[in-house]
């Protein structure tokens, strides 16, 4: 056997469970549709607007800037770890790494994209 034979065997399992767990709810679920089922649940309070109108861009946007700045943010514990062993280059790096971070965030506010209106 190849050294890739276990890997191709894990990725195919993988592939199978996957498929299996997004094939197999919809199979077997009960299909009894309901009006009540159909009709949007806000706390137990009759809906007041149409709930299938679209999110604003904006919503997008906020989530968007959340996820690159916080994955970012994440990634300054790994460094942390390996600060003496990579000394003056692992500083000079990271230190490049916050000025670019840094301008990307002042970008970002100067055009607005913190505030949500």
């Amino acid at each position: 056997m190849s050294p890739y034979g276990p890997v191709a065997i894990y990725l195919a399992i993988a592939f199978l469970a996957a498929t299996a767990f997004c094939l197999l709810p919809g199979l077997a679920a009960r299909k009894k549709p309901n009006p009540a089922k159909s009709e949007a649940y806000e706390c137990g309070v009759e809906p007041t607007s149409d709930v299938s109108g679209r999110f604003p861009v904006r919503f997008y946007l906020v989530a968007m800037l959340f996820v690159i700045f916080d994955v970012e943010a994440a990634s300054f514990y790994p460094w942390a770890v390996q600060m003496h062993q990579l000394r003056v280059f692992g500083l000079a790096e990271m230190l490049m790494f916050v000025i670019v971070l840094a301008i990307g965030y002042a970008y970002v506010w100067k055009r607005g994209g913190f505030q949500w209106r």
